[in-house]
């Protein structure tokens, strides 16, 4: 099969023949119809995280299951379904307390290592996923069957962005109607968050950023009011919004410790600050410890804190019936030869999502 490969950070991905090994009995072969193209991906593009090379990258995919092996029940050849980049054991402690995005298993992570070659070598599954590529095989855990009438396009950004940024409103963090909230970053990640804080009833929603075309995006999902923070003091302009008192509720969606402070600090006292970005390896956050006498929180969001099996199905629904905007996080689509002016596109704060078309049905 034909699959964009990461090869070398700085460099762009390369398109090749790529050997597959046929689903085990516990798996799934998978067409790739759609994938994103995620923030995620571009940490490790550009150097700022580091994996084991050369990767087939993507994990924000939908498609079409090709075929299933002897174990599997939940899905069948034809069906249409969501990749998960979090598949799950059901037997690890975090499984079993209800959490399987915190799924700990070693196994699942050391198939996603031995499913692919190329030139006689090992190539890395990125995520258990590993969509820039013609087809995907995962675990039965890794796919949530979708209606067909669910197009691709949007599907698959549930998988990752909407999952992650409406997730983190309404599952991480819990956001109550009436809630006063603040979203800085307002690229594919927190435009879900607003999404998601819009749905939960907030009564503000204050968009954060620097580029006033995301400014722009942000009021159309559902922000209250904007702050370009390239013009004025994030922080303060909040406080100001807010009449002194700060936020009920602070995101933070880039991947920036500079704005992780930022969010903390625009939290009123007994507030939570959730930082959802994805922070540069070793880096780390500093926050001023007698604030926490304030009973301040802050706290981390993995995929949304999704059970994904139950979750998704939900986001699907709500689109179907007009109440999520998917397809205006569509910004762009093209081919996977393309993949790398996807990258570029994302670089330039332009689009909301990129999103390449593999196999169109």
């Amino acid at each position: 099969m034909k699959a964009a490969i990461f090869q070398q950070a700085h460099q762009p991905l390369t398109l090749e023949d790529v050997q597959q090994q046929a689903p085990a009995a516990d798996e799934v072969l998978v067409r790739t119809v759609c994938s994103g193209v995620c923030h995620s991906d571009m940490h490790f593009v550009d150097g700022a995280w580091e994996m084991p090379l050369p990767t087939v990258l993507g994990h924000e995919a939908a498609g079409v299951v090709e075929s299933v092996g002897a174990d599997v029940s939940y899905v069948k050849p034809g069906d249409h379904v969501i990749m998960s980049f979090r598949p799950f054991c059901g037997r690890c402690y975090y499984c079993l307390r209800g959490e399987p995005h915190l799924c700990n298993d070693p196994n699942l992570d050391a198939r996603a290592a031995s499913r692919l070659s190329w030139n006689g070598g090992p190539v890395l599954q990125f995520a258990n996923v590993g969509s820039f590529a013609e087809s995907m095989v995962t675990t039965e855990s890794g796919v949530v069957k979708i209606p067909d009438e669910m197009p691709m396009a949007e599907a698959a950004l549930i998988g990752c962005g909407v999952m992650t940024g409406v997730g983190a409103a309404l599952y991480t963090a819990q956001v109550p109607g009436g809630a006063v909230t603040a979203v800085v970053g307002c690229g594919g990640i927190g435009l879900n968050v607003i999404q998601g804080c819009e749905i939960a009833g907030a009564s503000q929603i204050i968009a954060v950023d620097v580029v006033p075309g995301k400014l722009d995006m942000a009021t159309r999902f559902g922000a209250t009011h904007t702050v370009n923070a390239a013009e004025t003091d994030p922080v303060a302009a909040v406080q100001e919004l807010t009449g002194g008192a700060g936020v009920e509720y602070a995101f933070e969606a880039i991947g920036n410790t500079d704005a992780a402070r930022q969010v903390f600090d625009m939290v009123r006292a007994g507030g939570t600050a959730v930082i959802v970005g994805m922070m540069p390896m070793n880096s780390e956050i500093s926050v001023p410890g007698p604030a926490f006498l304030q009973e301040k929180k802050l706290i981390g969001s993995m995929y949304g804190s999704t059970r994904f099996r139950e979750h998704m199905p939900k986001l699907v629904d709500m689109f179907l019936q007009g109440r999520l905007n998917l397809s205006g996080l569509v910004s762009e689509r093209m081919p996977l030869e393309k993949v790398n002016d996807a990258f570029d596109l994302m670089r330039s704060g332009k689009v909301a999502r990129s999103v390449l078309d593999i196999n169109p049905i």
